[in-house]
């Protein structure tokens, strides 16, 4: 899923455009067809380039996705590669006690999510080593409804029924700030919500700090085009 332009209105510097790893291009269609934003030779505008979720997929799809982005662009648009990294859990009780990575290394987790990847979610809770995972997967942006709980509800309570009581919700950031009351509704389970942070990935020789000079160069190119106007 390739991520442009969302807010034409604004003015910018640079463009950079972020594509996830794990479903670079996605049907092929836009949207409501497909996933897509923006057709493929939109990438033709961008100064830079982000591969998302890098740290999920092979090499060898990394460089399929590259080549594909190379054949469209020019061959010396600067490629990064980017990754989430697992931070901690919090209860939704407890939003301010960091849990270890390991808490759920005994538990039998749910993911429940509405975002637009939910396979990343997933995949970061396998890495992190919960003992079984099941999921629950909404459409992006989607708010939680009363026959939503009752489906969580219904799920988890046969998990728990099953494996002895040792299964937990776990919810991405994203779905516990659009809206942390509706998961009190669930609060005779244990909720986790699973913390991360956004990183540049050292891969190919390049890294947090290239991204850094990559951008500072274009910014201050773009801000000396534009004064000598």
């Amino acid at each position: 899923m390739m991520e442009c332009s969302q807010h034409w209105s604004l003015a910018r510097q640079v463009e950079i455009i972020m594509i996830n790893a794990l479903m670079p291009w996605g049907n092929g269609h836009l949207l409501p067809r497909g996933p897509l934003r923006e057709p493929l030779h939109a990438l033709q505008r961008a100064h830079l380039i982000v591969i998302h979720h890098a740290n999920l997929v092979s090499e060898t799809e990394l460089k399929t996705i590259e080549s594909t982005i190379l054949r469209i662009c020019s061959k010396t648009i600067p490629v990064f590669f980017s990754e989430l990294v697992p931070s901690h859990f919090f209860e939704i009780n407890s939003p301010n006690e960091k849990l270890p990575l390991s808490t759920v290394h005994a538990l039998v987790v749910l993911c429940v999510s509405a975002i637009g990847c939910p396979d990343s979610f997933v995949k970061a809770l396998i890495q992190i080593g919960a003992l079984h995972i099941h999921r629950l997967d909404f459409s992006d942006h989607h708010a939680l409804q009363t026959k939503d709980i009752k489906l969580i509800t219904d799920k988890i309570r046969s998990l728990a029924l099953v494996h002895d009581n040792k299964a937990a919700i776990v919810v991405t950031e994203k779905d516990y700030d659009r809206d942390p009351a509706v998961l009190q509704k669930l609060g005779e389970f244990k909720i986790l919500v699973l913390c991360s942070s956004f990183r540049i990935m050292t891969f190919k020789s390049k890294g947090d700090e290239g991204f850094k000079a990559k951008l500072k160069e274009l910014v201050c190119k773009s801000f000396a085009n534009n004064t000598s106007l």
